[in-house]
Formats: C-alpha cells, sequence, structure tokens
C-alpha cells in the first residue's frame, strides 16, 4: 500500500452532493482537488431537465446520457433538517423564491447544493462539462484520468495523471429493468424505465401500468392519477395479496394495486397474478438502477456483480486498491447527504494521512466475512449495499453511520437526525399522500436547530450559524 503522504493531487468523479462534499473535505485537509463533471452545472440527480433520452428503456450503451432522474413534481421525502449536511444545516434562507416546506421541492435542494459550493467556493474546482472517460491505475502507483469536453470527438482527449480518485458519479443513471415477465418482449405498447419519466400531461387519458412499490413508484402514480384514464401498480409486496385500491382521495379512483404480471399479450392486455386484466397503453419501470462505472478499469479488482460492487471496505475502499480509490455514495436506503458527509471525512482523513487504514488482509477478510453474513441469512447480492431496511424500523441502529462517525473523528448521528429519518420512512407508507404536509414533532426541530448552533460553533462558524438559522 502507497504511503499516505503521497496522496496530494485528488480527482473527484461528479460534482453531485456526494462529489461537492467530497471535494470539501479533502481540501479541509491540505490536498489539491479537481472535480470532473459531466453537466454544464452542479449537482448532479438534482438538476431537473425536461430533456429524456432517446432510449426510454436504457438499453442502447451509446444513448446520450441524462443525468438526472428528477420528475417535474418532485418533493424530497425526508425532512430539510434531517437531509442536510451537518456542516451546513438546510434549513429556510428567507430569501424571496424559496421553497420553505419541511419537505421542498427538488429546485430547493439544487438551490442549497449550490449555496453550499458558493459558501466553501467550491466552483473554482469544478471541471464542467468534461466528461470521464478513462481512470486507471498506472504501473507508478498513480491513477491516470482521460476526459473529453462534452461534445468533443475522439482525437479531443486529454490525460492527467493523480495520486487518488474518489469516485463520486451517482447510482440513478443507468436503468435496472423488470426482468422475466413473459410476453413484455412482444407486447405492442410504449415502455420506459422512471428516470425518463418528468410530467404527467404525456399520459392523458391512456391505461398505465407502473412495476414498482418504492418511493418513485408511489409519487409518480399519484402524480399520473390526475391525467391518466387508469393507474395499476404492480408490486411483490405482501399488501398485494388481492385487488385492491388504495388512496381515499377521488382523484385516485382511477388507481389500483396489483401483486406481479403474471403475463404481457401481443393484443396490449396486462394479466396480473390476482386474475385481473388490464387492456394498457404504456408501462413504466419504477425498477431502480444499476451500479455503473463504465470509465473504472481496474483489471477486474473491483467489478459489479448484480449490482454488488466489490470488494469494498465498509462499502468504501476496494483492499487491494485502497486508499488509492474509493467510492462515496454506494449504499442505499440511508439518509444520503449525512452519509456522504461521514464517508467523505473518513476518505479524506485517510488521503491525507491523519486516518490509517487497516493492511490489505485485514481489509479483506472484513468483506468476506460481511459477505458471508449476508449469504447466511438469505440477503441477495443485490442487497449488499442496502444499509436499512425499510420492513424493520423499529430496528435501525444507524450503526454504519455510527462506525463511520468513530472512525473520521466526529459526533455520532444524533438523535433527532434518526428521529426524523425513521419517523418520515414509517410515515410514508402509513399517510402517503399527507405525510410531507402534517408534521407534529416540533421536539425534534428544536433539538435539530439546537444541536445546529452547537456544532457550528464548535466548527468556529459562528457567524454562518447565525445567518443560516436567522
Amino acid at each position: 500500500m502507497t504511503s499516505p503522504l503521497t496522496f496530494k493531487k485528488v480527482a473527484v468523479i461528479g460534482a453531485g452532493p456526494a462529489g461537492l462534499m467530497a471535494a470539501h473535505m479533502l481540501r479541509n485537509e491540505g490536498l489539491d482537488v479537481v472535480v470532473f463533471e459531466r453537466a454544464a452545472q452542479l449537482g448532479g440527480c438534482w438538476v431537473y431537465s425536461a430533456e429524456v433520452e432517446s432510449d426510454l428503456l436504457g438499453h442502447d450503451p451509446t444513448r446520450k446520457i441524462v443525468p438526472s432522474s428528477v420528475y417535474a413534481s418532485l418533493r424530497t421525502n425526508s425532512p430539510r433538517e434531517s437531509m442536510g449536511f451537518r456542516i451546513f444545516p438546510f434549513v429556510p434562507t428567507g430569501k424571496v423564491g424559496r421553497d420553505s416546506r419541511r419537505f421542498p421541492g427538488h429546485q430547493e435542494v439544487l438551490r442549497y447544493l449550490e449555496d453550499f459550493a458558493y459558501e466553501f467556493g467550491l466552483n473554482k474546482l469544478i471541471c464542467y462539462q468534461t466528461d470521464v472517460r478513462h481512470v486507471g491505475l498506472e504501473t507508478d502507483g498513480k491513477w491516470m484520468v482521460k476526459y473529453r469536453r462534452v461534445g468533443g470527438d475522439k482525437g479531443s482527449d486529454m490525460a492527467e495523471t493523480y495520486d487518488a480518485v474518489v469516485v463520486c458519479n451517482g447510482h440513478y443513471t443507468e436503468p435496472q429493468l423488470a426482468d422475466n415477465i413473459p410476453g413484455i418482449d412482444l407486447w405492442p405498447g410504449r415502455q420506459i424505465h422512471s428516470h425518463n419519466y418528468r410530467v404527467p400531461e404525456l399520459y392523458q387519458d391512456q391505461v398505465v401500468v407502473l412495476i414498482g412499490h418504492a418511493s418513485s413508484a408511489v409519487d409518480i402514480s399519484r402524480d399520473i392519477a390526475g391525467s391518466a384514464k387508469e393507474v395499476h401498480v404492480t408490486t411483490r409486496s405482501e399488501a398485494a395479496g388481492k385487488l385492491a385500491k388504495f388512496g381515499k382521495h377521488p382523484v385516485y379512483d382511477n388507481l389500483w394495486l396489483h401483486p406481479m404480471i403474471e403475463q404481457a399479450h401481443e393484443d396490449g392486455r396486462i394479466s396480473f397474478q390476482d386474475g385481473s386484466v388490464a387492456l394498457a397503453d404504456v408501462i413504466i419501470h419504477c425498477t431502480g438502477y444499476k451500479q455503473h462505472f463504465p470509465f473504472l478499469h481496474t483489471n477486474g479488482v473491483v467489478n459489479v456483480d448484480d449490482n454488488r460492487v466489490g470488494p469494498l471496505y465498509k462499502h468504501v475502499f476496494p483492499p487491494a486498491l485502497a486508499p488509492g480509490i474509493s467510492f462515496i455514495g454506494v449504499p442505499f436506503y440511508v439518509d444520503p447527504f449525512f452519509l456522504f458527509e461521514l464517508q467523505s471525512k473518513w476518505v479524506a482523513g485517510v488521503l491525507s494521512g491523519r486516518l490509517s487504514l487497516p493492511s490489505e488482509e485485514k481489509m479483506m477478510e472484513d468483506v468476506e466475512a460481511f459477505y458471508s453474513e449476508l449469504e447466511a441469512k438469505g440477503i441477495p447480492k443485490r442487497f449488499t449495499h442496502r444499509i436499512h431496511d425499510f420492513k424493520q424500523l423499529s430496528g435501525w441502529s444507524y450503526e454504519y453511520e455510527d462506525w463511520l462517525a468513530s472512525e473520521s473523528g466526529c459526533p455520532p448521528a444524533e438523535e433527532w437526525r434518526k428521529g426524523m429519518y425513521i419517523a418520515s420512512v414509517d410515515r410514508a407508507f402509513k399517510q402517503t399522500e399527507t405525510f410531507r404536509d402534517e408534521w407534529d414533532d416540533e421536539d425534534l426541530v428544536l433539538q435539530a436547530y439546537k444541536d445546529f448552533m452547537q456544532y457550528l460553533s464548535a466548527e468556529g462558524r459562528v457567524t454562518v450559524a447565525a445567518s443560516t438559522l436567522r
């Protein structure tokens, strides 16, 4: 393993929330940072674009990638206090035109990230409209990064070497599709992935089938219901044991929940496992995303197998290549911004030499023990990076987050943060229509604000704290 003292120049791939936080933490540790961003602005998946991809299912690897999966009506499903970074609270600014709701729309999240970048002077570190084509380890232990201006031809590739690379490219651009649906290839209707859903008006008077029952499917089904003739949501959830309408609001009288699709027919019909049938116009796959690193060349040391990125020590460092390359934001079912902050602080501390990693052998032992534990519990590979299980809210311990905090030398997750996040997940399932606008846990809110002030004061940022929390 290369001595941490040699890590001075670091490349960060992506200027979304993970990349911005990584850049800030790395520079805070005295490292030289360059951030590569394919888009023309920062924000990653929080940048809304009305544009959709030419291949609505994402099969074509040569298609023009639209990095965002945000739809026009999207609001956060976590309250802003727990969603924000600890070092930069996500509280209402009081500025004209800003969204002050506890569960704001996507525009407000982007403004928050822009405020964060401005506050810490991160814009000057970012190379916009720069597509990273290759990241690979050289014989001298350096990392070669080859990149191209967006729209440039092959002859315009440029290359630079770095002491380390931090991968923060997100996992919301490569669609995962529902598979093993009999007849789906011959079904004549239109199919898209939720990655390419934007507005409901395109589904006026149509019969729409959505596959999936996670957050995107729940939101999109209700968004479409105001325009569509019928909306049918299919899910593997135990709640869909028989045909059942859900949602009591009259606007959702045209929305049904079903078990999974049994057969797609050439005449346009969709048969469900409960025996019901819908003559559908559109299928929307709300089925998640693949972990995807097309630029990464490690000679097979790091690979993706059924969405398991591995081997990774604590979901961040590949033991054989650590600490020269690391990954921020691979885990899912998490409080993402807070997780990015903790992972970034750990990575930055390791690269600066302030913190150390176990030996390659010890890290690999830890990874193998983790994999064995998952296998013993019958957990599929695709859930390797699932940190919390939504089916067991009462058992959430924030063990991983608190381990990261301890390892990087910062306080563990606050109790109010845990309480808010768990409560928001619970309410999203129990009171889907109203959970964003009905909130009575003011004790958690007050404690959050007290902790914001205390933490920022301890960090020497009293003036920032006062202006931010006004």
